[in-house]
């Protein structure tokens, strides 16, 4: 089933829309999954994530960063879906962003690890 709606878009993106008019509805639902998932935890976590790595952290500080449960769990998700050849663009390219973070979090960790035994 599909509905017929009407939108005013500013002249700035006039031959954009006209230029994709025959993938409007791709358009909408790729521009509506990037908002939802900006609001959703995962990125949340990531954004925390990296204020703190940003803020100068004590290296206890940094030892102690985990990702929320709800990140786990998408992060576990995408993993098994990966394996099954089930991932659409978006999420591949969410599992790399991921993967990146937890790949950055990891060597800052090692680098903490290195701190507190030098002070020994």
């Amino acid at each position: 089933m599909s509905r017929q709606i009407t939108i005013e878009v500013p002249d700035s993106l006039t031959n954009q829309v006209q230029r994709f008019r025959t993938r409007l509805a791709e358009a909408l639902e790729r521009g509506l999954r990037e908002l939802s998932a900006e609001e959703s935890a995962e990125f949340r976590d990531e954004s925390a994530i990296i204020d703190l790595l940003s803020s100068q952290p004590t290296p206890e500080e940094i030892l102690a960063i985990r990702p929320s449960p709800e990140l786990q769990v998408r992060v576990s998700d995408l993993l098994y879906q990966s394996k099954q050849g089930e991932l659409s663009h978006q999420e591949e390219t969410d599992l790399d962003r991921y993967l990146l973070l937890e790949h950055i979090v990891r060597l800052a960790k090692a680098r903490a690890y290195r701190q507190l035994a030098a002070r020994s």
